[in-house]
Order: structure tokens, then C-alpha cells, then sequence
């Protein structure tokens, strides 16, 4: 995600993420901000690694193949670290960031979340869950048309959904060890499901309380 591409009150909507600040993260984007790779290339690439994540998940059915899709899930999330600092610390921004800061994100969470919910055998909670996540980005962005700060909070925003996931998976790989039962994917969904209507909620509240004051 490019977070220099949202802007509220002139400042850069940028999520808040510990390991930005990291050695390896600095490393690396300065590696690919010296190179010809772009910033929207990065965003895009996440959307492949969630497409590859998503096969695994519904195709794969083994304890290699969720294994494999937790790694394309973290994969899908260094993207999201390294294009922003390549937009922003590296002086790469695109003037058409703000369609790769959101849209990349939103496929690529529908990628991730709808195979779970099928391959724990409750499609309509794969898709609720996707819905759910999307809707957590919309109130973001709303609350930031309104002229408020977009709120990054929430029990289950993106970092917080993609370790869920990634948890759920990893689980899943030993529980499918000792028995063919998915009850790990089952309660990742419903957890992302869960959190992801909670933070809709909170965030939503939060937006009301500053119109508000304000």
C-alpha cells in the first residue's frame, strides 16, 4: 500500500507499522527505490502473491500447501510495507497512487479470505469476511472525506486480519496431521469475520464522535 496517496488535513494517511523502521525493510526498499521497479508494481504484486495463496488454499488441501499460503499471506504483506516506503522515502510517489493505495488491498483480501471460508466448508462466511474487511477500509476512507484523520485502529485491521489468517493456516497444517477436520480455518474466518465487524463499529463510532467536536 502507497499511504502517501490518502491525504487528510494535508498530511499523509499513513499506517502505522512497526517494522517500517526495521533494518531489512530499509535495506531492501532503498534496494528497489535504486532500481526500475515502481511503487504500483509492489501494490500489484501483492494482489499476485494473495492469487497464489488463494490456490493453495482451495486447491491444495495438505499441510505444505497452507503452509505455502502462509508464507504468500506475509509475502502479501511486505508488499504493502515496501511500496509505501518506496513511494515515500524512496521519492518514487505516482500521481495515480491513490488507485494502488486501496484497490490492490481490497482484491487481494477477497483473494485471501473467500477460499477460507470454502475450504472450512461455510462459503458464506469467506464472503462475509471479505466484506466485512472491505467495509473496514470504506469507513476508514469516509471518515477521512469527512475531514477527520483516517483511523488505522480496530481489533481487526489489516495487520491484525492477515495474522489471523496466517495463524489459522499454520494451525490448520498440523491440525490436518491428526485429523481431516478444519476447525482452524473455520475459526480464523469467523474470528476475521468477527473483528473485522467490530472495527467497523468502533471506527464508525469514532467518526461520529469527531463530527461531533468538531
Amino acid at each position: 500500500m502507497q499511504p502517501d496517496a490518502l491525504k487528510t488535513g494535508g498530511e499523509p494517511a499513513r499506517r502505522p507499522i512497526a517494522s517500517r523502521s526495521s533494518g531489512w525493510a530499509i535495506a531492501l526498499s532503498r534496494r528497489l527505490a535504486a532500481s526500475s521497479v515502481t511503487p504500483n508494481q509492489i501494490s500489484v504484486a501483492s494482489v499476485v502473491f494473495a492469487g497464489f495463496g488463494a490456490a493453495l488454499i482451495a486447491l491444495g488441501a495438505t499441510p505444505l500447501a497452507w503452509l505455502a499460503a502462509a508464507v504468500c499471506v506475509q509475502l502479501r504483506l511486505v508488499c504493502n510495507l515496501l511500496d509505501g516506503m518506496v513511494a515515500v522515502e524512496g521519492g518514487k510517489k505516482s500521481a495515480v497512487g491513490a488507485i494502488y493505495n486501496e484497490f490492490p488491498d481490497r482484491v487481494a483480501d477477497t483473494l485471501l479470505l473467500v477460499p477460507v471460508g470454502y475450504a472450512a466448508g461455510l462459503p458464506w462466511l469467506g464472503w462475509a469476511a471479505a466484506l466485512l474487511a472491505a467495509l473496514t477500509a470504506y469507513v476508514r476512507v469516509f471518515g477521512g472525506s469527512l475531514g477527520l484523520a483516517q483511523s488505522f485502529d480496530g481489533v481487526m485491521a489489516k495487520q491484525r486480519r492477515m495474522a489471523a489468517l496466517t495463524l489459522g493456516l499454520v494451525a490448520q497444517s498440523v491440525e490436518w496431521t491428526v485429523s481431516d477436520t478444519r476447525w482452524s480455518l473455520l475459526i480464523a474466518i469467523a474470528v476475521v469475520a468477527a473483528g473485522s465487524l467490530v472495527t467497523c463499529w468502533t471506527r464508525s463510532a469514532a467518526i461520529a464522535d469527531g463530527l461531533r467536536r468538531a
